[in-house]
Order: structure tokens, then C-alpha cells, then sequence
């Protein structure tokens, strides 16, 4: 089972497009690793989330070990995982665990417009973007910056690049072809 959540979580990160977690209850365990494996998360304002394995002799097995101190540093990461800690939606929001905290019956719309922003952009130009993003947590900084520039050239070779000046210039909207 810990096997399966975790390379469930791991595909989830790793697919190249944009994930939106919507949390409208209680992401506990699995529920918050799955949260975590997303590029964004909405919570609504009664939301609790919370990494509570070691309260029955186990830890987190879906990359929130990993992950967790990635996004809230390493002080939360602890009490939530160390000291069974719950966080409420206000406090996920000021510790960085979420990117937006909405109303009760709120979240599912506010993912949706965020994927609908992320639509707008050009699927290459947020493929690579989110590559590069990712590839900072694992390599220093003057190898990232290489490979930033590196992208950023291998962009002006994609049909997208084109299709998007082009329509900056004639005041369109863009038709990607992520190419």
C-alpha cells in the first residue's frame, strides 16, 4: 500500500501540466500527501490538515517526510509530523501550506479559475517553467540557472513562442499547440 500511495503521489507531482488540490474538509495522511503532491492548494476556511501517522506508530509513506519541509520549512514540517500538530486553514495559509483560503463551498471554483488561468498560458513555456521549479530542490543554484537559460533558448524554437508574440502583437488571444 505504501509502495502505491507513494508512486501515486510521485505521478501526480511529476505530470507536466498544472495540479490544483481543492480541500473543502478534513486532508489528513494520505489526503494532505495528495495536497502536497499538487503545484497548488485551495482550502476552504473550515478546513483541518494535518499528518497524524505517528500518533498510530507509522509516518507519512506518500512524500510528506519529503515534500512537507519543502513547502512550510523544516520548524512546521516537525510539529506537524514529530507532534501529531492539526493546522486549521488560516494557519495553512500563513505558513504556506495553501496558496488561498476561500469560503465554505468555494474551493472547487477557485481550483477551477486557477487551472483556467494556467489554460491561458502556453502548455510548453508552463511545462518547462514547472521543470525548473521542481529541479530547484534538488541541484544548487549555478546549475539552475544554466539550465534556465538553456530552456529559456530551447523556447524560441517552439511553435508556441511564435503563435504567442504573434498574438501579443495582434492583440489576440494566443492558439497554442504546445509545440
Amino acid at each position: 500500500m505504501s509502495r502505491a500511495f507513494g508512486e501515486a503521489f510521485a505521478t501526480l507531482a511529476a505530470y507536466e501540466g498544472v495540479s490544483v488540490a481543492a480541500i473543502n474538509g478534513y486532508a489528513m495522511g494520505g489526503g494532505l500527501e495528495c495536497a502536497l503532491a499538487c503545484d497548488l492548494r485551495i482550502a476552504e476556511e473550515q478546513a483541518v490538515l494535518a499528518l497524524p501517522e505517528a500518533k498510530v506508530g507509522l509516518l507519512p509513506c506518500g512524500g510528506g517526510t519529503q515534500v512537507l519541509p519543502w513547502i512550510v520549512g523544516e520548524s512546521w514540517a516537525k510539529r506537524m509530523i514529530l507532534c501529531g500538530e492539526q493546522v486549521n486553514a488560516e494557519t495553512a495559509l500563513r505558513i504556506g501550506l495553501v496558496d488561498e483560503v476561500t469560503k465554505k463551498g468555494e474551493s472547487f471554483n477557485k481550483a477551477l479559475a486557477l487551472a483556467e488561468q494556467v489554460a491561458k498560458q502556453s502548455p510548453t513555456s508552463v511545462s518547462a517553467s514547472k521543470k525548473l521549479i521542481m529541479s530547484a530542490r534538488s541541484q544548487p543554484m549555478k546549475h539552475a540557472w544554466a539550465g534556465e537559460r538553456e530552456a529559456f533558448v530551447a523556447l524560441f524554437e517552439t511553435d508556441d513562442q511564435k503563435e504567442g508574440v504573434n498574438a501579443f502583437l495582434e492583440k489576440r488571444k494566443p492558439e497554442w499547440k504546445n509545440q
